[in-house]
């Protein structure tokens, strides 16, 4: 027995090694759940990203194959639906202006499906039409510009398709005395023009309520800058020029202390002297196309695009 009890010690020893190896043989060749097998290739792996099992639950890297990749849309152009035929009532209170350096870009590139809204997704413009104006985004080099009702020539203006774009009040775009840009890109024919085309404006030039304005006035296609104050004094640089060739213009107005000068595709071409003092601040929206959907709005006709506001250095 004690013979017996020897050799047993030995033999279950041996028995309990070679359970262990066996089970280490059987790992080393089992894939883990958790992941994917360790590779030793060199090549550049795709993105990952984590996805937990239905089955599992257990959470590993999952592979993106390079061609899964998300194609940019372009933007959809079209007819954009007319909020209204009439200006919103402006919102009563206390007129205020820009407090710090203020600006609003406008590229119309969001397309039909999206609210015409500055770069930063605010300060909504809404599109209004009277007499089945109507306006459209139409392909602008990789993006879209708003295009406007053709030249009515009816013989009573009154009965001419009229539309434009228009913000609601919004007192941050008031300048004060402060330094202010603005402008636009635009592209117009000779059978565009007429007696008033405006572009962009905020506020009127009587009544005492106070103006900036970009235009392209008269049958000679000349653009001009308009600054009015409150005591109704009109200040305008116009150069004489013809931006009315079908082709794209970039103008531009810049009122400094006491300058409001004339940019047109970016060389200086007018300006006129302005008190220090003049002070624009009113309660008028943002217009874009014209002073307002009824009769008599200086409507512009032609393409507008990359619409820009900026206050102060």
């Amino acid at each position: 027995m004690l013979h017996f009890r020897r050799r047993a010690v030995p033999i279950g020893v041996l028995s309990a090694a070679l359970v262990l190896a066996g089970v280490s043989l059987v790992m080393q060749h089992t894939p883990s759940v958790a992941g994917p097998p360790v590779t030793t290739t060199h090549s550049p792996l795709p993105p990952t990203t984590t996805r937990t099992s239905a089955t599992s639950g257990l959470a590993g890297p999952l592979r993106i194959p390079p061609t899964a990749t998300t194609t940019p849309t372009r933007p959809v152009p079209g007819f954009l639906h007319n909020v209204s035929a009439f200006s919103a009532p402006v919102t009563p209170g206390r007129i205020r202006i820009a407090g710090a350096p203020f600006e609003v870009r406008y590229d119309f590139d969001g397309g039909v499906g999206r609210p015409i809204a500055d770069l930063a997704g605010r300060h909504e413009l809404r599109p209004l039409g009277q007499n089945g104006g109507a306006l459209r985004l139409v392909p602008q080099g990789s993006g879209l510009a708003v295009a406007y009702p053709d030249r009515c020539t009816l013989p009573r203006e009154r009965d001419c398709p009229r539309a434009i774009l228009e913000g609601l009040r919004d007192d941050s775009l008031n300048p004060g005395r402060r330094a202010l840009h603005y402008g636009a890109s635009i592209r117009m024919t000779h059978d565009d023009l007429a007696d008033g085309a405006n572009v962009l404006q905020k506020g009127y030039s009587v009544g005492g309520v106070s103006q900036y304005k970009l235009q392209v006035d008269h049958r000679q296609g000349h653009p001009s800058c308009v600054i009015a104050g409150p005591q109704g004094s009109i200040y305008r640089a116009e150069p004489w020029i013809n931006v009315a060739d079908g082709a794209w213009h970039d103008l531009e107005c810049r009122r400094i202390a006491n300058r409001l000068i004339m940019v047109v595709d970016g060389i200086v071409r007018a300006w006129v002297p302005i008190p220090p003092q003049l002070s624009i601040a009113n309660a008028e929206p943002l217009r874009i196309g014209g002073k307002g959907p009824a009769p008599g709005n200086d409507q512009f006709a032609g393409a507008i695009d990359d619409v820009f506001v900026m206050i102060g250095d």
